[in-house]
C-alpha cells in the first residue's frame, strides 16, 4: 500500500511554510503509460490521493506552467524531473536514460518514490 506524509503533519494549522525549505515525500506503484501525443512521451502516473495532496501545496514548489520539479527514485535509480498536471493527478515523465537504466515500458509495474522541495514565500 502507498505511503506519504500527509499535509496535516506537515502543515497542522494549514498554512504555508514560513522560511527554508521542507520536503514532501511519496512512495507510490504505477503503471507505466505510454503517451502516443505529438510527442510520444512515457510516463507513471501519480496515484489520485497523492495528486491532490501535491495539489495542495503546488504553489509552494511550482516554478510555472502547473509543472512540479521532484527528485523521483525508481529502482535505486535517482533522477530529476518535473512533474505534469494531468485529469486531476500528475504524472511522472520517464525519460529515455531512466526507462533504458530500469529496463522499462508501457505496461510494467514500478515502485517509485519522489521528493517535493516546498520553498516559504
Amino acid at each position: 500500500m502507498p505511503t506519504s506524509e500527509f499535509l496535516s503533519e506537515r502543515f497542522p494549522s494549514g498554512d504555508k511554510p514560513v522560511s527554508g525549505e521542507t520536503t514532501l515525500r511519496f512512495q507510490f506503484e504505477a503503471e507505466v503509460i505510454h503517451w502516443r501525443g505529438p510527442s510520444p512521451y512515457f510516463f507513471a502516473p501519480i496515484p489520485e490521493q497523492h495528486g491532490e495532496e501535491i495539489k495542495k501545496v503546488a504553489k509552494f514548489a511550482t516554478y510555472g506552467w502547473g509543472v512540479i520539479p521532484v527528485e523521483a527514485t525508481i529502482d535505486g535509480f535517482m533522477f530529476g524531473t518535473s512533474l505534469f498536471p494531468k485529469d486531476g493527478s500528475y504524472l511522472l515523465p520517464l525519460k529515455d536514460n531512466v526507462r533504458r537504466k530500469c529496463n522499462l515500458t508501457a505496461g510494467d509495474a514500478i515502485s517509485a518514490s519522489i521528493a517535493i522541495r516546498l520553498r516559504g514565500r
